[in-house]
């Protein structure tokens, strides 16, 4: 029996994470979307892709959760796209309908499935779909720090003019422009960032960073990022599938970590076969806990919100 996984939500992201998961020949891959025919017609290009690429894994598009039963991961990307000028929490409500719904399909289905979440608000929709899964909190792990350390690792790389592979980040809180780019942490091949560039290219960095995807959102005008969001979460997929246990920053379910309690919110986790197997709580300086205690409380304050609908 071949690993099966369903990547639910057809368009950029979701189509992007399929193909990316095809060539890596990990598992057999569904695509789900709403639209009628979309997921079909975009799963048979993209198993008409194999021959040409040299993957072989079985690539099928539904409208319907059926094919997905049984499915080992199942990547969550469907949802309204942030528009030019919508912060991620102008998505909250819309996108709490959709998880909810998508969340109940596939429990249902999965029962045994490791939930990997990318829709926005990510950290409020990781806790959506822990409430309505019931699963436990190992197995519904949010794709946020993987992007937002790699658009980190990106804007030192360029700044320096080194290799992207010899950078190391670490970027901690909710997915949002209250993120905390950990500075002290991140390095060039063991280098601290302090003794390569002077605090005011550094926060200059971790500004962009903040705001790494509202800057493309500025450029596209008419949707958001999707290659680099696709590949973070290909890559937690088969860290879950391989077992391999990468050790990479995701959305968790805190209990007392950080001190933190009730709320998904990123942290450096082990990512293997049960999903979440480890959180790692780093010592943190004062400055620190404080930036990542607003991220938390941003966190807090849409799940707030959620919870005053649910009641």
């Amino acid at each position: 029996m071949r690993n099966k996984v369903t990547v639910v939500g057809g368009g950029n992201v979701g189509a992007s994470c399929a193909m990316n998961l095809a060539m890596k020949e990990v598992a057999d891959v569904v695509l789900v979307d709403i639209m009628e025919g979309l997921p079909i017609g975009k799963g048979l290009d993209m198993l008409q892709t194999g021959p040409i690429e040299g993957y072989d894994v079985r690539v099928t598009g539904a409208n319907d959760y059926g094919p997905t039963a049984d499915s080992e991961v199942v990547v969550i990307t469907a949802g309204f796209p942030r528009k030019p000028g919508m912060s991620r929490d102008d998505l909250l409500l819309a996108n709490y309908e959709v998880i909810r719904n998508v969340t109940e399909q596939v429990a249902k289905h999965s029962p045994q499935a490791i939930l990997v979440l990318v829709t926005n608000p990510l950290d409020a929709m990781c806790w959506v779909a822990h409430q309505v899964s019931g699963f436990s909190k190992g197995r519904v792990v949010g794709m946020a720090g993987v992007l937002d350390t790699a658009r980190f690792r990106t804007f030192i790389a360029q700044e320096l003019d080194v290799s992207v592979e010899n950078v190391t980040a670490v970027v901690l809180g909710g997915h949002g422009d209250t993120m905390v780019p950990v500075t002290r942490l991140s390095n060039v091949s063991g280098i601290p960032l302090a003794e390569l560039m002077d605090k005011a290219t550094l926060d200059r960095l971790v500004a962009r960073t903040q705001n790494g995807g509202a800057e493309i959102v500025k450029y596209l005008k008419t949707g958001s990022a999707y290659y680099a969001p696709a590949a973070a979460a290909a890559e937690m997929v088969v860290s879950i599938l391989k077992d391999k246990k990468k050790v990479l920053p995701c959305a968790a379910y805190l209990e007392g970590e950080y001190g933190i309690n009730g709320l998904y919110v990123g942290v450096p986790v082990k990512l293997g076969s049960r999903g979440i197997e480890k959180i790692y709580e780093i010592h943190l300086t004062g400055e620190e806990k404080a930036m990542l205690k607003k991220s938390a409380g941003a966190v807090e304050e849409l799940v707030g919100i959620i919870k005053s609908k649910m009641t």
